[in-house]
């Protein structure tokens, strides 16, 4: 990957963190699961399992199955 792609792909995720900031905004939601991915997005690092829900068959539970009383 080149130097630019790489440039372009940090400021793809940190417009991604600033869509997600504004829908919470906008819906006023709060909860855990969102700050969840605020914090991801706004990190370098990868997780393969960040998303709660079965990806390509590897287990999990979908959006609409998640418990949402974790949420503060």
């Amino acid at each position: 990957m080149t130097d630019r792609t790489v440039a372009e792909l940090k400021q793809k995720i940190a417009q991604a963190r600033e869509v997600i900031a504004h829908l919470m905004d906008k819906a006023a939601f709060n909860g855990a699961e969102a700050h969840r991915a605020l914090d991801y997005f706004s990190g370098d690092a990868f997780d393969r399992n960040f998303l709660p829900w079965p990806h390509h068959g590897d287990g999990g539970l979908r959006p609409d199955e998640l418990n949402a009383a974790n949420d503060d």
